[in-house]
């Protein structure tokens, strides 16, 4: 049952990546979310059977079926990252969630599902334009906090996490007069202190730099980057995040194990 389930929410999972796909294109095209979808390229409408999540870009070869130029690799991966995070979540919790009476697990999960999306949307932007969009934070920061606050989180907490979150990156940011992070990482720093509350978020925190230092070091190595290249932290952010959402409160049990 459990794994019925959890491929069933795969499946919702690249439905909604897909979606994803559509609003970051249309976000940074300033196009309305209200029509048909379209080729980027030839401008021409995309029928129902050729917009199948995954399924369409393969039987197409990964090419439009009209102007015949490919299409990105970013469609197909953006859908099923999405759907493998939503099944992850849901397996991970799917001992709370079998539960036949309506419990703040359920709201756990949907909230983790609604952040999931937003990292997703955050790190594309961010990998392929260098800015994260305050319209996609500002209103997540809303939500999450006043989720937060329904699931019981202690409103101090929230705010160290906050604080702490939005602190860090804005003191860099004056330290370096803006050479080395941006406005926007301020604000995602600012929405993973009020999803993940003190003292977690300087898990989160940790690992971005972390993976950050690793990456950057082979992009080195092979030639990738120099030393003075720019590098997007909102890709690195969002992926500590997501590292943090699944496995946060075991890295941290684990260090102050270590520590004590």
């Amino acid at each position: 049952m459990i794994y019925f389930f959890t491929i069933s929410i795969f499946f919702f999972g690249l439905i909604i990546g897909s979606f994803l796909n559509a609003l970051i294109y249309r976000m940074h095209e300033n196009v309305s979310m209200m029509g048909r979808s379209f080729c980027p390229q030839c401008k021409h409408q995309i029928a129902w059977y050729d917009n199948v999540p995954v399924f369409s870009f393969l039987f197409l070869a990964g090419k439009c079926r009209y102007c015949k130029k490919k299409i990105s690799w970013q469609y197909p991966l953006v859908e099923l990252t999405t759907g493998a995070l939503f099944a992850l979540a849901f397996y991970l919790n799917s001992t709370d969630l079998f539960l036949l009476t309506f419990n703040f697990q359920l709201l756990t999960f949907l909230r983790d599902l609604f952040f999931i999306s937003i990292m997703i949307i955050v790190f594309i932007y961010d990998l392929k334009w260098f800015l994260i969009l305050d319209r996609i934070t500002l209103p997540a920061m809303g939500i999450i906090f006043l989720l937060n606050i329904i699931l019981g989180y202690s409103w101090v907490n929230l705010f160290l996490g906050a604080l702490f979150g939005g602190g860090f990156f804005l003191f860099q940011f004056l330290v370096s007069r803006g050479r080395w992070i941006g406005g926007g990482d301020i604000r995602l720093g600012l929405l993973m202190g009020l999803m993940f509350s003190w003292p977690m978020i300087l898990v989160a925190t940790f690992l971005a730099y972390l993976i950050g230092s690793v990456i950057s070091v082979f992009l080195l190595i092979f030639g990738k980057k120099k030393w003075d290249s720019q590098v997007p932290l909102g890709i690195f952010l969002t992926t500590s995040s997501i590292f943090t959402l699944f496995w946060g409160s075991q890295i941290l049990s684990w260090y102050l194990n270590l520590i004590y």
